[in-house]
């Protein structure tokens, strides 16, 4: 039998605002545990909610920006649940009037990958495995979240790590959330069931809970999609369940039996009336949308005639898409800022932990490399300095006399006592052997001590080579 995998994401995403969704602690990361709570985070009896405005904005702009339409009203529920890190034993979510529906994205070859609805609840508190004990950390209990949740639109690991980095992208790109997921702030439930190939019908699916690293995804739903298909071909039958993923082991286990809605008991959230969401207060946050990834890539395409490889590497973080665009702005050259930007300044960013660099800085390094002030050897040099220590451009220069050596006289003379030191390199490549001309280049920039650019020393060797 030909099988095809069936796959819908829920992923979770911690919104950035100030404080958490129903109160006002500080939401923030890493802070010491148990600091960042109140009598409501910790579900103390008579306290009340109060609906945090900036979630709400950011919910609408979350929707628009995934083509969903805006609901006109919406409503919070209680979606109720035992577990230690849920002090009420209960979790403010949205089940019936939810902010956003049918919206879509689209991946990169096409597909379009539908978006079933956008709905806003509370993250719950952290549990904590140490030497044999269990802690509790309440900090995170009442962060605000919005999960977007697909419809069985995904056929494979791939499609849904690419989807998944699509929203990560958006999010990200709108100001929504900093989508950091080795710290939890985005992460993904995977819904998995295989099917005869050219059905129509849904199959028993898998869940997978809180994976948070696009190569997990992948492997999570392949992984399991190939387990469901060997089950089959057994003649065992799949069941609905809740499985863990395990990265280390590439495999999941199973957990316990999946709940459904009516498991968990909905029903209207007394405390916090339905929300009217005026077209006015929809169209103005419309209007402030940032230009959205896919159209700034078609942009730097048409406009700037960058590649596609280009274009994907610019627009793979806001940093590096604020800082490509203030430099270009100083050096009007977009080729030479973005080759810049995805060689020595990424390489340097992986070094240092950090893009340490600004924008007035790369493009006086850039300028003046380009227009032969100082050689490629001494910008890298510049470069490094700044991300290292934050130095001044122009003062660093000069303190290590790094300006081009302009002198003609002196460039033939290394040249010329280069060629002399190295006859057998200069037979070589008399002999047709091209990698003896790099090397006799290279010794002659090393003793101009990179000070020259390259291209007039280049020509300076075939001279003098040709005149031997």
């Amino acid at each position: 039998m030909n099988f095809e995998t069936v796959c819908g994401l829920e992923v979770h995403t911690e919104l950035l605002t100030k404080t958490k969704i129903f109160c006002s602690c500080s939401n923030i990361f890493k802070a010491e545990p148990n600091t960042n709570i109140c009598p409501f985070c910790l579900g103390i009896p008579g306290t009340l909610p109060v609906l945090n405005e900036k979630v709400l904005e950011l919910a609408v702009r979350c929707a628009l920006a995934l083509n969903c339409t805006v609901s006109e009203e919406i409503k919070f529920d209680r979606k109720n649940y035992f577990y230690p890190d849920l002090p009420k034993a209960y979790q403010i979510s949205q089940l019936y009037l939810t902010i956003g529906k049918n919206g879509y994205v689209t991946l990169k070859g096409g597909k379009i990958i539908r978006i079933h609805e956008i709905h806003m609840e509370e993250d719950a508190g952290k549990l904590i495995h140490e030497g044999g004990d269990t802690l509790i950390d309440y900090n995170r209990a009442g962060v605000p979240l919005i999960e977007i949740v697909s419809e069985p639109d995904i056929s494979s690991g791939k499609e849904a790590a690419e989807y998944t980095e699509k929203l990560r992208e958006i999010l990200m790109f709108c100001g929504i959330s900093d989508c950091k997921m080795q710290e939890g702030s985005l992460r993904a439930d995977v819904n998995v069931s295989v099917r005869e190939k050219g059905s129509d019908t849904l199959a028993t699916r898998t869940e997978m809970k809180n994976l948070a690293s696009f190569k997990a995804i992948a492997s999570a739903v392949d992984t399991e999609a190939k387990r469901q298909k060997t089950e089959i071909e057994k003649g065992n039958v799949i069941i609905q369940e809740t499985r863990r993923w395990d990265e280390d082991k590439n495999m999941s286990f199973s957990m316990r039996n999946k709940e459904t809605a009516s498991d968990y008991r909905y029903f209207p959230e007394p405390d916090i009336p339905p929300v009217k969401i005026e077209r006015e207060y929809v169209d103005k946050i419309k209007k402030a949308l940032p230009e959205l990834p896919d159209e700034k890539r078609k942009r730097y395409a048409e406009d700037y005639n960058l590649s596609e490889y280009d274009a994907d590497i610019i627009c793979s973080k806001t940093e590096y898409v604020s800082l490509f665009e203030k430099t270009l702005k100083l050096t009007n050259d977009a080729k030479l800022t973005a080759n810049w930007l995805m060689g020595e300044v990424t390489a340097l960013e992986k070094v240092k932990g950090a893009l340490a660099v600004t924008p007035e800085a790369l493009s006086k390094i850039i300028l003046f490399e380009r227009e032969g002030k100082i050689s490629r050897e001494s910008a890298k040099e510049v470069l490094k300095e700044v991300f290292n220590s934050g130095v001044d451009v122009e003062e660093y220069i000069r303190a290590h006399a790094l300006e081009t050596v302009k002198d003609s006289v002196l460039i033939e003379k290394t040249v010329k006592e280069v060629i002399e030191k190295n006859q057998k390199a200069l037979s070589e490549y008399k002999a047709g052997k091209e990698k003896a001309f790099n090397f006799l280049l290279g010794q002659s920039m090393k003793a101009l001590k990179g000070k020259a650019i390259a291209n007039e020393v280049k020509q300076k060797l075939m001279e003098e080579i040709s005149d031997d």
